[in-house]
C-alpha cells in the first residue's frame, strides 16, 4: 500500500505527540512527587488530638542540622498555627491531621498540595533554599467559609531564625521596703546550644543575667529587684532576649497598703 508522503508526515507528527502527552502525564503524576494520600503519616484519633504529643501544640521543631518538622491541625476554618516560619536553606517535613472534615493543605509555590483526611495524618517534605512568603491554601470545600481558610509560610534568613520562647513569672504588687524577684524562663526549641543575654528593665533600672541553655533545653534567670530604689508607685517592667519581650507592672505600696506614700484612705 503506497502511503502519501504528507500522511507519512502527519503520522509522524501524531505519534510525537501522542508520546509528548503520555511523558508530560508521567512526569506530573511522577516528577513533582505527587502521591495519592496514604498512612505513612501514620493515624490519630480526631477527639484525641489535644492528646497527641505531636498535635498538642502545634508548630515547628528543630530535629537536628538543617532539618525541621512543622505539626499542623486544620479545621473548620483556620490552620494551627496560622502563620509559620522556617528558615532558608533548610529541608521541612509537613505533618497535617485534621479536627473535623475533610481539608487540604496546600504551599503555593511548592509541591507540598495534599487532602487532610480526619483520621489520618498527611506527611510531606520539601526543601526551601531561599527567603520568601507562601501562602497556605485549603481547596477541599469544607463548609460556609472554605474561602477564609487560608495561612502564611514564611521562609526567613537563617541567622534571623530563632525557636526562643520566652516565660515571666513576676509579682503584680509588693510593699515598699521588701526585696521582690522577678523570674525569666528562656526555652531553646533547637538542637544547638544557645548562649545569650537576658535583660529586666524596670523604672530606672536595668538588670542583665547571661544564660547558656543546652539544645532543647530551658534555662532561668532571676532577678533581685530593689522596691526602696524604685520608690512607691506603678512601675512598667520588660524582660527582653534575643527577639522575645514581656511586659507587665509592678505596683510598690507603702507599709499602709497605699502607693503615693499617704495613708491610704481615699
Amino acid at each position: 500500500m503506497n502511503i502519501h508522503t504528507y500522511e507519512k508526515i502527519w503520522l509522524g507528527a501524531a505519534m510525537v505527540l501522542i508520546v509528548g502527552f503520555i511523558a508530560t502525564i508521567t512526569y506530573g503524576a511522577v516528577g513533582p512527587g505527587i502521591a495519592m494520600v496514604d498512612d505513612d503519616g501514620g493515624d490519630i484519633t480526631p477527639s484525641e488530638i489535644n492528646d497527641d504529643e505531636r498535635f498538642a501544640e502545634p508548630g515547628v521543631e528543630h530535629v537536628g542540622g538543617n532539618e525541621y518538622e512543622v505539626a499542623v491541625v486544620a479545621q473548620a476554618w483556620s490552620y494551627s498555627p496560622e502563620q509559620i516560619e522556617v528558615p532558608a536553606n533548610s529541608e521541612v517535613t509537613f505533618y497535617v491531621t485534621s479536627r473535623d472534615v475533610t481539608h487540604s493543605f496546600s504551599v503555593v509555590g511548592t509541591n507540598v498540595n495534599t487532602m487532610v483526611i480526619p483520621g489520618q495524618v498527611s506527611e510531606m517534605t520539601v526543601r526551601f533554599d531561599d527567603p520568601g512568603e507562601y501562602g497556605i491554601l485549603c481547596n477541599e470545600y469544607c463548609g460556609e467559609r472554605h474561602h477564609t481558610m487560608e495561612g502564611l509560610l514564611t521562609v526567613v534568613p537563617e541567622d534571623e531564625f530563632d525557636l526562643t520562647e520566652l516565660d515571666v513569672e513576676a509579682p503584680d504588687e509588693v510593699e515598699a521596703g521588701n526585696e521582690t524577684t522577678i523570674n525569666a524562663t528562656v526555652s531553646d526549641g533547637m538542637q544547638t546550644d544557645l548562649e545569650t543575654t537576658v535583660t529586666l528593665e524596670i523604672g530606672d533600672q536595668q538588670y542583665e543575667e547571661d544564660v547558656t541553655i543546652e539544645g532543647a533545653g530551658s534555662e532561668s534567670a532571676e532577678f533581685a529587684v530593689d522596691t526602696d530604689e524604685l520608690g512607691a508607685g506603678d512601675h512598667d517592667w520588660t524582660v527582653t532576649v534575643d527577639d522575645e519581650s514581656e511586659s507587665g507592672t509592678l505596683t510598690v505600696v507603702d507599709g499602709n497598703g497605699g502607693s503615693d506614700g499617704g495613708d491610704g484612705d481615699a
